[in-house]
């Protein structure tokens, strides 16, 4: 079945890959803010623990399951505008501050990223290390790119003009504009296309290389899956129901030990006649000292009204299987058959939202976008104006045809951001103006509700949960080996 396709600008619309995916929607964000390089470097991964399981549909915010945790985000579009700028900033003189390998770090690279998470940091409010530390952390990074750049082109990663021509088309067209009009923008913000052109190859070199590196390090098997299953219910107060059956050998309270032993032979000989293949409940028939209807079934119980001993040992059977051992309580000798377990059902609480994206550019200033909606607000809170008729009419997103409907969304679908002003809402309220990386939102919460996920999907959260957890820890491992194995110089400052 071929993957749905989305309007271009459509915040819903996904790539291969998660890196490629971020490529494209960074750039464009990018693009669309007047500033190009002052918001292009906002790419953080979006957390998502709970994510639900099928391919999120709305999502204001490309998953990154592999990227560095630093706030100078090693991000394509990012470094292509850096690159494709820093011609300018050399005319006031440059130097080489690190060699990685044969690639070069220069002094105005590091300033210009400096510079941009600064103006993103002051735009979003993000507190940041004093400047001194910042350079140290942004120079760090910058080496760490050139080592993966280096290791890309040396295991023969490749990217043809094809692929670079696709990746700017498509930012073109999330743009509303064409490619000979981006590169007219381009040249309007100052930056040299052929410049960004190839440092956006080296880029996509990197998210390849990183993608293809991290990938092949994850292993996830099914003793996660049930441990993360696990821990989820525990955490969600969910417990498993059992239903056992038992053979009760009971003992008096004060049994002597010769009582226990004789007991204890017992039940390891009725263990003997189950192993050998003789029916549970003909067993119970003839020796428990519990109840005898229906086989010694106790019928379904929470795992939290059972005895730990008993829970401990129904844990890791399937139904139909005897624990191995004769457990002992104080209420005598027991051995136990699983005849059915149920798991908890695990929910997720999705949210149908709608929302109008308006992106600052040419003409129109974040200010004045936040003066628009904050008035907009005012007409739908006071009747005199109906939420979707205004997406329609004036949303940036691919939802406006649909009155700004993103559907149904669950747990860290959206940007934080986005996310937070969402869940604050009750159905039908409206939020203040959210400022995004992808621009400005006003955002209407229609429905909220608590899912149940049968099985497979509980299986598919999981694996997923899993996935983005270990692909942090893969891509942090591989970072580690590329940087130790990499050739650093640092060079000091040219003297007065």
């Amino acid at each position: 079945m071929s993957e749905p396709t989305f309007p271009p600008s459509d915040p819903r619309r996904t790539a291969a890959s998660p890196w490629q995916r971020r490529l494209g929607v960074l750039l464009a964000t990018a693009l669309l803010c007047g500033a190009l390089p002052a918001q292009a470097q906002s790419g953080g991964s979006t957390r998502k623990p709970a994510r639900t399981p099928a391919t999120p549909k709305v999502a204001p915010a490309p998953v990154t399951p592999a990227a560095p945790a630093t706030p100078a985000a090693a991000v394509p579009g990012a470094a292509a505008a850096e690159a494709a700028a820093a011609p300018a900033s050399r005319r006031g003189g440059d130097h080489i501050v690190a060699i990685v390998n044969r690639e070069l770090v220069t002094n105005s690279e590091v300033q210009l990223r400096v510079a941009r998470i600064e103006q993103e940091a002051a735009r979003s409010g993000t507190r940041l290390p004093d400047r001194d530390t910042l350079q140290r952390e942004v120079l760090d990074q910058l080496i760490d790119e050139r080592a993966q750049l280096s290791q890309a082109r040396e295991s023969g990663t490749r990217v043809d003009e094809a692929e670079i021509d696709r990746a700017l088309a498509n930012v073109a067209a999330q743009n509303q504009l064409s490619v000979a009009q981006l590169r007219e923008r381009l040249r309007a913000e100052g930056m040299d296309y052929v410049r960004f052109r190839e440092t956006l190859r080296d880029q996509m070199l990197l998210e390849r290389v990183r993608e293809r590196e991290v990938q092949g390090r994850i292993r996830i098997v099914d003793a996660d899956i049930e441990s993360w299953l696990t821990e989820q219910r525990q955490k969600n107060g969910a417990a498993t129901e059992y239903n056992a059956a038992q053979i009760l050998l009971a003992l008096p309270e004060n049994a002597t030990p010769d009582q226990v032993a004789q007991k204890r032979q017992l039940g390891v000989t009725i263990l003997q006649r189950l192993r050998a293949g003789e029916d549970f409940a003909a067993l119970v028939r003839e020796f428990s000292d519990a109840a005898k209807d229906n086989g010694g079934e106790l019928g379904l119980r929470r795992a939290d009204r059972l005895p730990d001993l008993f829970v401990d040992a129904l844990t890791p059977l399937r139904a139909g299987e005897v624990a191995p051992q004769v457990l002992r309580s104080g209420a005598g000798l027991h051995i136990l058959k699983l005849v059915e377990r149920r798991d908890a059902a695990l929910t997720v609480t999705q949210q149908r939202a709608r929302h109008i994206l308006l992106r600052p550019g040419a003409g129109l200033t974040q200010e004045t976008i936040l003066r628009r909606m904050a008035g907009w607000k005012r007409q739908v809170e006071a009747g005199s104006a109906r939420f979707e008729d205004l997406a329609r009419q004036h949303s940036e997103d691919g939802s406006a045809a649909q009155g700004g409907d993103l559907g149904w969304a669950g747990p860290g679908q959206f940007v934080p951001e986005f996310e937070q002003a969402l869940s604050a809402l009750r159905p039908g309220g409206l939020s203040d103006p959210v400022v995004s990386r992808f621009g400005v939102h006003l955002i209407q919460l229609l429905e909220r509700r608590e899912v149940r996920l049968d099985v497979r999907e509980q299986r598919e959260l999981a694996r997923n949960a899993l996935r983005e957890q270990k692909s942090e820890e893969a891509y942090a491992e591989w970072a580690r080996d590329v940087r130790a194995r990499a050739y650093v110089e640092l060079r000091d400052p040219p003297g007065p």
